[in-house]
């Protein structure tokens, strides 16, 4: 994406310009490794994935932690990137800040409920981005193929392992926060649907 004019930003100030944009058009906006990244808000049966998955987490996460969503997470040592997944599992005591960004050693779980629109491309390169700024779990939910991947252990730049599954397996949680999710209700997107879905 490029940034019109009076937006295009001097370098250190692409969260100032994302700010910006999302006040002024209501879109998702992230800085990934750099490059402003627009998404639209989530409809239909992507936020019908979210909202089974934190009807699954939240009763049973202990009280020390939530499950939160429009949680920013910062890349440690940028002062630019940040990315917004879907779902947050974080400390409790974050919904009482002020901050906007939260640090990725604090994140238990980020949950990415891949777009209808979006390319396999992007999805590695947030794979990767989690990876590299050190979220201990990253749950990715896939309902154009009714599929889900837990990536974990983050270390050089790369989750070290994976464990996937179908809709109707269960996702097994890290052993941290001790959950198992069913995924028999999570909603598939339909043929022909709309990006953003």
């Amino acid at each position: 994406m490029s940034v019109p004019g009076p937006l295009r930003p001097p370098p250190g100030n692409l969260r100032d310009v994302a700010e910006q944009i999302e006040e002024a058009t209501g879109l998702r906006v992230q800085v990934l490794g750099g490059s402003l990244v627009t998404s639209p808000t989530p409809r239909g049966k992507h936020a019908g994935v979210i909202y089974r998955l934190e009807e699954a987490i939240r009763p049973v996460l202990s009280v020390a932690l939530v499950a939160a969503e429009s949680v920013s997470i910062e890349m440690p040592d940028d002062a630019d990137d940040y990315v917004t997944p879907d779902l947050t599992v974080c400390p409790a005591e974050f919904l009482e800040s002020d901050d906007w960004l939260i640090d990725p050693r604090d994140v238990e779980l980020a949950v990415e409920v891949i777009s209808q629109s979006e390319k396999a491309r992007d999805i590695s390169q947030k794979n990767d981005w989690y990876a590299v700024a050190g979220v201990a779990a990253l749950l990715v939910i896939d309902p154009r193929h009714g599929t889900w991947a837990l990536h974990t252990r983050p270390e050089g730049g790369t989750y070290q392992e994976r464990a996937g599954g179908k809709y109707g397996e269960e996702i097994r949680l890290p052993d941290s926060l001790g959950l198992v999710v069913a995924t028999d209700a999570f909603p598939r997107y339909g043929a022909g649907t709309g990006a953003g879905t």
